[in-house]
């Protein structure tokens, strides 16, 4: 296509960077860029970002920001609606189009139709492994199921090989102004409790020094991912769900590395989960079985200070008190303690697995919709691929499994002086340090409590 003066617009969203972008490529084959951020926590509605990742978004778009800067290109910044502010800007500069990676949450999906209706929108693959509307059953339809749809999607495997910053990226001569990002108040100011995410180091940048890092390690991640006392995981969810670097990026760095394929998998989780919110969009607030709306979850005064209490890491299990506290510090939480937290929540207290999907939300760094709703209903068993509502996870048998007494000793400190064989159940050891709480309720107790809450649900 010949270049010429009239620009094109970039409509960043989840998807902050400029390597394998394939919006910004066509934007710049085209001639100058306008590249747009829009801070919309109108559309979302309920759904706008939590807390954490605020945090990040104000961390990766002055990331974004510098590296498009250093080639002549300033990210506009803009608040409101952001169908409505795209379409004001297109109008301001005359753009022919606007460009931007297709998006599956259910009110991006909104925002792309009207905005598709006053400007010429072109929306690009980018966002998973495989365009959302390949992966399809024999018959045309779409997979519910992880499994069939894992095969599949393995069928169109490797996707396209990612493509570099291009060359020919150029920006307007005379861009139109934009808010300042610090006037945005991102970031926590009082309290400002986000000490411990100097964890992470959000942008493009760092998300690639995290890639080269693990693709050492992925040979190891089927046994290691499981232990939450060593570091066997990506921590690449938070630098994917903002698209500082794409999944086609991540699966060509470790396709061939030996051992790869358990994380891999992984990555097709996260096209699972968003072929499934585009096929049941309010999935983070309906269940995916309907026989399940049945279940009388707790509610009142006591299933209030429960729910408290977990979320303060204050239950007196100390695998699960240890994974609030780490949320709660670093805005992330290892995965395998994210199921044992949640059926916690779910089975042993009884408590709407919405309420914890929306605390997760809050205070997460990579709180994605299709990802957390569809990992929760998995736990809860309301989900349409999900496990059963009478697999109970058992939290003192699940600690010592996955050793974890190393990362009960980091975040829940006042049990750090106990030994391996006391450390997961300190009060039936007792040894249990005064201020350490007894625990909500027994196991026993809990278990035979939701299977009981199952039961009258059937009949």
């Amino acid at each position: 296509m010949a270049k010429s003066d009239t620009p094109s617009i970039v409509w960043f969203r989840q998807d902050l960077r400029l390597a394998d972008q394939p919006a910004l490529a066509a934007a710049a084959a085209e001639g100058p860029v306008l590249a747009v951020y829009v801070l919309d926590d109108e559309t979302p509605g309920d759904w706008r970002i939590g807390a954490a990742q605020r945090w990040w978004l104000h961390h990766a778009l002055k990331a974004l920001a510098d590296a498009l800067a250093a080639r002549g290109v300033p990210l506009v910044l803009r608040r409101g609606r952001a169908a409505e502010e795209v379409a004001r800007l297109a109008r301001e500069v005359g753009a022919a189009r606007v460009h931007c990676l297709a998006h599956q949450e259910p009110w991006w999906c909104a925002a792309e139709a009207a905005l598709a209706e006053v400007v010429e929108l072109v929306r690009h693959p980018g966002r998973l492994l495989a365009e959302s509307g390949l992966v399809r059953t024999g018959t045309g339809g779409r997979f519910r199921i992880f499994t069939p749809f894992w095969r599949a999607l393995q069928q169109q495997m490797p996707p396209p090989a990612p493509q570099p910053v291009p060359e020919s990226l150029r920006g307007m001569a005379s861009p139109p102004r934009g808010e300042r990002l610090e006037d945005w108040d991102l970031l926590p100011r009082a309290p400002d409790w986000a000490g411990g995410f100097a964890h992470w180091t959000p942008g493009a940048a760092g998300a690639a020094e995290r890639l080269e890092t693990f693709a050492e390690e992925v040979g190891g991640y089927d046994q290691n991912h499981n232990l939450p006392s060593i570091d066997g995981t990506s921590s690449l969810s938070p630098h994917l769900h903002f698209g500082e670097i794409s999944p086609a990026t991540v699966w060509h760095a470790l396709a061939r590395r030996t051992g790869a394929e358990p994380y891999l998998r992984e990555l097709g989780w996260r096209d699972f989960a968003a072929n499934l919110i585009l096929q049941l969009p309010d999935y983070a607030t309906a269940n995916g079985r309907p026989a399940m709306d049945a279940l009388r979850w707790r509610t009142g005064e006591a299933a209030d200070a429960d729910f408290r209490a977990w979320t303060r890491g204050r239950t007196g299990y100390p695998i699960v008190d240890a994974g609030m506290r780490q949320l709660w510090h670093i805005g992330w939480m290892h995965n395998r303690v994210r199921m044992i937290t949640a059926s916690f929540l779910v089975k042993h207290l009884l408590i709407d697995w919405r309420r914890g999907e929306r605390w997760f939300w809050d205070c997460l760094v990579d709180a994605d919709y299709g990802n957390n709703s569809v990992n929760w209903q998995w736990v809860a068993g309301t989900g349409v691929d999900s496990s059963p509502f009478g697999r109970i996870m058992a939290p003192l048998v699940q600690s010592p499994k996955f050793d974890a007494s190393g990362y009960i000793c980091e975040w829940v400190p006042e049990l750090a002086r106990l030994d391996d064989a006391a450390i997961h159940d300190p009060h039936a050891a007792g040894v249990a340090p005064a201020g350490y709480p007894r625990p909500r309720i027994g196991h026993r107790e809990g278990r035979e409590r939701a299977l009981a809450a199952a039961a009258a649900a059937r009949a």
